[in-house]
Order: C-alpha cells, then sequence, then structure tokens
C-alpha cells in the first residue's frame, strides 16, 4: 500500500516494517529504527505504491510523537499527490510517564493512518505555518543585512539605495556555495 524512505538514512521500506494496529493504522517505533536519536531524522518521504493503494476519496496522513507527547500530524499523500517529502519537526518529549507499564521505556513513533479527503484542507495547516516560518526566516535575514549598513536618523533606518540588490546577490551565493544553507531557514 505505502512505502517510506528517510532521505540520506535509509533504503526504501514498505509498509512491513511498520506494526499495523489495525486496517487503517500503522506505527514505525523509531527506536528500532535509530534509538534515541530519533529527533535528528528531519524527514521522511512516503509514497504510494501505485494508483490503486488508497480509495479516490481517502488520503495517508503522517504523525510523529516523541516520547510521552501526543502524535503531531505532517502531511498527507493521495492520489492526487502519491508521494511526499514531510519535514519531521519533533515535538518536546512529555514529562510524564517515561516508562511504560512493564517498566520499557517510552520510544519516538511515526503514525501513518487512512483518513478522508476532505481532511486534507484542515489537516494541511502545518505546510501554511512552514511558509510562513520560511518568509519570516528570509526578511529576519534582509533586516539583519540592512542594519550592518544603516544609520539613524530620528527613529528611520537610512540605506544604501542598491542595499536590496546587494543582499539578494550575497544571498543568491551563499545559497549556490551551501546547499544546506536554505535548508536552515525551514522549521
Amino acid at each position: 500500500m505505502f512505502g517510506v524512505v528517510f532521505p540520506n538514512r535509509s533504503f526504501p521500506m514498505d509498509m512491513s516494517s511498520f506494526s499495523q494496529i489495525d486496517t487503517t493504522h500503522w506505527i514505525l517505533d523509531m527506536n528500532y529504527f535509530v534509538g534515541e536519536a530519533y529527533d535528528q531524522v528531519k524527514e521522511i518521504c512516503i509514497f504510494l505504491l501505485n494508483e490503486f493503494s488508497l480509495p479516490p476519496d481517502k488520503v495517508m496522513s503522517v504523525y510523529i510523537q516523541s516520547p510521552g507527547s501526543p502524535f503531531k500530524y505532517c502531511g498527507a499523500v493521495y492520489r492526487g499527490c502519491p508521494s511526499a517529502v514531510l519535514s519531521l519537526s519533533w515535538p518536546e518529549p512529555g514529562g510524564q510517564m517515561q516508562l511504560t507499564s512493564d517498566s520499557i521505556p517510552l520510544s519516538a513513533k511515526i503514525g501513518v493512518s487512512i483518513e478522508d479527503l476532505s481532511m486534507v484542507p484542515s489537516l494541511n495547516v502545518n505546510q501554511q505555518q512552514r511558509i510562513e516560518h520560511l518568509a519570516m526566516k528570509v526578511g529576519e535575514n534582509l533586516f539583519n543585512f540592512m542594519q550592518s549598513f544603516c544609520s539613524t536618523d530620528a527613529n528611520m533606518l537610512v540605506v544604501p539605495t542598491d542595499i536590496l540588490d546587494r543582499w539578494f546577490k550575497k544571498f543568491q551565493e551563499r545559497a549556490k556555495r551551501d546547499p544546506e544553507y536554505l535548508k536552515s531557514f525551514v522549521i
């Protein structure tokens, strides 16, 4: 039905790597995959194996859970979007219950769930938040650059007229030199 890849960390894995909870839910225990370094896994690529994996009115949603925290939505795939690379912004671990009733340490988990397609617009709020965060980080970078060239005049910033061109050129050069630079702006 589905497969996943952790970019730069794994080979493709099918759903048999997950524990099936019921007919619409699967869990991957990150302790078995990476141990306590789960928070170093920053992305997951999920894909449908074929166009018949899901009915047209369903989506396959991905959730993450740090030890002791609630599940957090990351994104979804469906027939119209059969694969996606999703950022994994792990929630802070929960303070209560660091052990299960069997004295086994709680672990981070990735959950996959089949849900109604009508849920996608309300669930994709996370994508909008990432775009807003990216815009804020780029704006902050521009502001910091401008501040280094400006003077103040009655509570106003006075900057050279070519400041935007200079910033954009520097921004582009840095992005070409360091492919990881733009990733640092994303959540």
